[in-house]
């Protein structure tokens, strides 16, 4: 059986309050969390079991902060031309994790689309709270970082601006962790991907991310 906390959570995590303090899942207060979970799961012994996946770490947070579920919210926002051209706000994240939809942690006591918001003006310094925004269903979000008693979900969160002038569309300013942030012309998944690699450079490496445009392209 592996158990493996990265020493970030247990250092800098707990120290700026993305993380549990408590490293004995079983001094968690279950109940609580259960009943606001974005998708239930079962906890056995006082250990919180992962609802989607079994992973190569059995025992442990290995690199998320939360025992037990770890909630996100992605914001995805788009927009029609002047010519009736459809664009979605993308980011290129740092550290190599290539292109994909502004998103992040949530804070205590925010919504999904409180996230979402921020995340958008935290990353591409675009502020479009106050607009009439959505919720997806909640999703797992298979990553490297996740273990047996640890894992990420996150909901996705979308927006239409309606259409407007190129020259209105809201300016984007990288902030944070991003290095650039676009308008990505989108009339379809296919025009996204293409107009990201000649226009960019870049592409959608993230398969959560991937997978969440391909829904939302599907159902538009």
């Amino acid at each position: 059986m592996r158990e493996y906390t990265d020493e970030i959570v247990l250092t800098v995590g707990v120290a700026e309050g993305w993380a549990d303090r408590e490293e004995d899942p079983t001094e968690i207060n279950w109940t609580i969390r259960q009943r606001v979970a974005a998708i239930p799961f079962e906890v056995i012994n006082g250990r919180p079991v992962n609802p989607c996946e079994k992973t190569s770490i059995q025992r442990g947070r290995n690199k998320l902060g939360r025992w037990g579920e770890n909630l996100t919210g992605d914001g995805l926002a788009s927009v029609l031309d002047e010519f009736g051209d459809r664009w979605v706000l993308l980011v290129d994240r740092n550290r190599g994790r290539g292109w994909g939809l502004p998103g992040g942690f949530q804070n205590p006591g925010e919504t999904a689309v409180d996230t979402a918001c921020r995340e958008l003006g935290e990353e591409a310094g675009v502020d479009l709270r106050g607009l009439a925004w959505r919720s997806t269903p909640p999703r797992y979000v298979h990553s490297k970082r996740a273990s047996d008693e640890a894992w990420n979900v996150t909901v996705l969160c979308t927006v239409d601006l309606g259409t407007l002038n190129r020259a209105d569309f809201p300016r984007t300013t990288p902030r944070s962790d991003a290095k650039k942030a676009a308008w990505v012309r989108a009339n379809t998944l296919q025009e996204l991907t293409t107009d990201l690699k000649a226009v960019h450079g870049g592409e959608v490496t993230s398969k959560n991310h991937a997978g969440m445009l391909t829904d939302w392209f599907a159902a538009a």
